[in-house]
C-alpha cells in the first residue's frame, strides 16, 4: 500500500527524523529528506538512501524560519517527486531558561521551527493530498505538549500549539481521506541529550549510566530511554491502512510520564 508513496520528513539528517526515514524507506517509500548540512553533504547522503533502498529520494536544506523557504521548498518537492503522500513534521530545536529570562531571538527562533513551520508546510502540502484524497500529517510534538517543565516556556508553548493544531487539521481533513496526529514523545536516546547527562553526572558525581538512569526517572517510570527507531516504528503504523481511523490524536510514547 506504501510502496511508492512520496514522504517528506523536515529534520532527517539525525536523530528521530533520520532513523524514520530509514524505517519509510524499507517499506519502499521515496523521500524527500531535509536538514542542517549543505547541499552537496545532503546529495551524498540522499544517494546513499537512494542506492541502499532503492527510492527516489530529493534533499533540501530549507531555512524552516522562512515562509517563503518553506513554500520553495514545498513546491520543489511536489515537482520533483510528483507529490507528497506522507508529511512527518519533525525538525526541532530547544532552550532552556526561565521564563522571566528567556532570550526573545531563542523565543522567535522555537516558535517559528518548531510551530509556524510545521503550519506552513501543511498549508503548501495539502493541496498534494488533497488532488489524491489520501494523506498521512504526523506532527513530532513531545510530553511537552500535554505538561509542562519549568525553564521550557517557549517549548512548551510551541508543542502545545502543535497538539492543538494537529485536532484542527484532523476536523478540515477528516471527509478528505487525510489523516493528522501528533506524536509525544517522553526521553529519547539521540546523541543530543549525551550532553545533559554528561554534566548532570558531573554535578551528582555519578557515572554516565547512573546519570542517564537519574535524569529520565525524574519525569518517567519507565527507567529507559526510547530508541528513535521506535518512533520511526509508530510513524509508519499511523501510514497504515490499519490506522486510517486514528486522527486528531496526541499519542504519547513517554513511558507513563503522562499517566502520573
Amino acid at each position: 500500500m506504501l510502496k511508492q508513496k512520496v514522504a517528506l520528513i523536515t529534520g532527517s539528517t539525525s536523530g528521530i527524523g533520520l532513523a524514520t526515514a530509514h524505517v519509510l524507506a524499507a517499506q519502499g517509500i521515496n523521500l524527500v529528506l531535509h536538514g542542517l548540512m549543505s547541499s552537496d553533504e545532503g546529495e551524498v547522503l540522499a544517494k546513499k538512501f537512494a542506492e541502499q533502498y532503492d527510492i527516489n529520494v530529493l534533499f533540501d536544506n530549507a531555512d524552516l524560519r522562512n515562509v517563503e523557504s518553506i513554500e520553495h521548498f514545498i513546491q520543489r518537492a511536489v515537482e520533483r517527486m510528483g507529490s507528497i503522500d506522507i508529511l512527518v513534521n519533525n525538525a526541532g530545536i530547544q532552550h532552556t531558561e526561565s521564563a522571566e529570562n528567556f532570550p526573545l531571538d531563542k523565543w522567535n527562533a522555537i516558535i517559528a521551527i518548531n510551530l509556524s513551520a510545521a503550519f506552513h508546510a501543511i498549508q503548501y502540502a495539502l493541496p498534494s493530498m488533497k488532488n489524491r484524497g489520501w494523506g498521512r500529517i504526523i506532527n513530532v510534538a513531545s510530553v511537552h505538549g500535554l505538561v509542562g517543565s519549568v525553564n521550557k516556556s517557549a517549548y512548551c508553548a510551541a508543542k502545545h500549539g502543535l497538539v492543538g493544531l494537529t485536532k484542527v487539521l484532523a476536523l478540515e481533513c477528516a471527509e478528505q481521506g487525510i489523516t493528522v496526529n501528533a506524536i509525544c514523545p517522553g526521553w529519547v536516546d539521540t546523541p543530543l541529550i549525551n550532553e545533559q547527562i554528561s554534566t548532570l553526572a558531573q554535578q551528582q558525581g555519578v557515572d554516565f549510566k547512573q546519570a542517564k538512569y537519574n535524569l529520565v526517572t525524574a519525569k518517567q517510570p519507565l527507567p529507559e530511554m526510547m530508541a528513535p527507531e521506535q518512533i520511526g516504528q509508530f510513524i509508519l503504523f499511523l501510514c497504515s491502512d490499519s490506522a486510517r481511523s486514528i486522527t486528531g490524536s496526541a499519542l504519547p510514547m513517554d513511558g507513563a510520564w503522562t499517566a502520573q
